[in-house]
């Protein structure tokens, strides 16, 4: 179980979600980076077709409320963005890159009653809304 504050300042519980709809929970290094950009990209141009699939997406990043933010807005990206910037969300999860507090970009997807059912290593940044789909039909 983990508790965040969003882009917005609103406190988000994986609590939140039980019973109610799977999470799409992924962990990225660096807000408005090339790579994070198309990730994020991907998940917002896929997000109707994932909420379809029962499921949320929650972004984790070791940025501030402030940086995801800018980065949300810049993007109209649609879904919370968890700031992280002591890493201890980060480090929960093992996920965090040795020597920086930055995360791997890894995702987990979570079922209804908090149970992570897949761990996604090989993450394909351009497609990543395709492959979390893919994953959430099986459940």
């Amino acid at each position: 179980m983990f508790e965040a504050k969003d882009q917005n300042g609103t406190t988000v519980r994986l609590a939140d979600y039980l019973g109610k709809s799977n999470v799409v929970l992924y962990f990225y290094p660096k807000d408005d980076t090339p790579g994070c950009t198309k990730e994020a990209c991907s998940l917002r141009d896929g997000y109707q077709a994932i909420l379809a699939a029962g499921a949320v997406v929650l972004g984790v990043s070791a940025d501030d409320v402030g940086s995801h933010a800018a980065f949300a807005k810049k993007f109209n990206l649609p879904f919370p963005i968890l700031a992280d910037p002591d890493g201890a969300l980060i480090h929960s999860y093992g996920v965090k890159m040795p020597l920086l507090t930055m995360a791997h970009r890894v995702t987990f997807i979570i079922d209804q009653r908090g149970v992570i059912r897949y761990r996604m290593d090989k993450v394909d940044a351009a497609r990543h809304d395709q492959q979390v789909l893919e994953l959430l039909k099986t459940l």
